[in-house]
């Protein structure tokens, strides 16, 4: 049997990494791996390929997922993403976690005014993004996430 759970013991729910720097996907995916976080990880390189996954262009979309989200990417960066998604009557309901350098105020607003559901910054994120995945795993513990799978047969 093996140590990795799930988190929160649900029905499986996806993790949709969209990031552009390979440093920081391996450091998220390390922090998932050393938390036992078994969640199964779909990583895309920008706001285009997420979209293109989301919407089933690219093959089936997850029935259940959460975005985590790079702000600044090449193509199509984080709040270009969040603006599709939210304009998209199948994907509207989406969380989202933004992650980011900025501390630009204006970068924060952007994303809340695109109900983010949480604006992080990596430097704040803990070595090598532990702090994150716990807050994760925190959050999805206690929090009720909508089945994406009720938009598409609506």
């Amino acid at each position: 049997m093996s140590d990795s759970v799930k988190l929160s013991e649900r029905p499986p729910l996806d993790i949709i990494l969209v990031e552009d720097d390979d440093g920081d996907a391996k450091a998220i995916r390390r922090a998932l791996t050393r938390a036992k976080i078994a969640n199964p990880v779909m990583r895309v390189v920008d706001g285009i390929e997420a979209l293109g996954l989301l919407r089933g262009e690219t093959g089936t979309p997850p029935d259940s997922y959460i975005l985590l989200i790079d702000l600044n990417m090449p193509r199509m960066n984080g709040i270009e993403l969040l603006e599709e998604i939210r304009i998209d009557p199948l994907l509207k309901e989406a969380v989202a976690f933004l992650l980011t350098t900025s501390s630009d105020e204006r970068d924060r607003a952007a994303a809340y005014a695109h109900n983010v559901t949480g604006y992080i910054q990596k430097q704040n994120a803990g070595s090598d993004f532990v702090d994150l995945i716990g807050t994760l795993d925190h959050f999805w513990r206690i929090v009720e996430l909508p089945d994406m799978r009720l938009d598409r047969i609506a």
